[in-house]
């Protein structure tokens, strides 16, 4: 069974770009020359994207190989497939990793516990519940990333096929 997604690399220092890529070659066990291009949205950084297709898995190893680079900012994208949801994982310097359930029809599907633990905040006067809905959905992540989203328009997607 094979899934395919999208990793977007919203912005990295330039020495960091090599780094990304042994790291990304890794997961999917293969070479990866990616093309960076300036990142308008932050002066002095490089931005990539590319299509990739494999294990159902491979977007959460993805994620976690890239999670570890501060200074990084990413996204990255799982269809669901039969038998497995989809995910997405949005990640920036100040608000760490966000990571979403993307049911079928593309929704975010949250889990029961993490909206009970949401109310129970909510109720305890910690957060309000719509700050707490909003984080649920990774709002603070989408807000951050959008500019950078926007400066990658009409950027070129290169296509990966991992041999499964």
């Amino acid at each position: 069974m094979t899934t395919r997604g999208v990793l977007y690399l919203h912005s990295a220092p330039r020495a960091l770009c090599p780094h990304v890529e042994w790291a990304v070659a890794g997961v999917l066990g293969q070479r990866v020359g990616l093309d960076w291009i300036r990142q308008p949205a932050a002066p002095g950084t490089w931005r990539a994207e590319f299509s990739w297709q494999g294990e159902p898995d491979t977007a959460s190893r993805l994620a976690s190989a890239l999670r570890g680079w501060h200074l990084l900012r990413f996204e990255v994208t799982a269809e669901p497939v039969t038998g497995a949801e989809g995910e997405r994982f949005s990640s920036t310097p100040d608000l760490g990793i966000f990571h979403a359930v993307i049911g079928v029809h593309g929704d975010i599907m949250i889990p029961e516990d993490r909206l009970r633990a949401a109310l129970l905040r909510a109720r305890l006067g910690e957060s309000g519940l719509e700050a707490e809905i909003s984080r649920l959905l990774g709002k603070p992540w989408d807000d951050e990333l959008e500019p950078f989203r926007h400066a990658g328009e009409g950027a070129p997607v290169r296509w990966l096929h991992q041999v499964v």
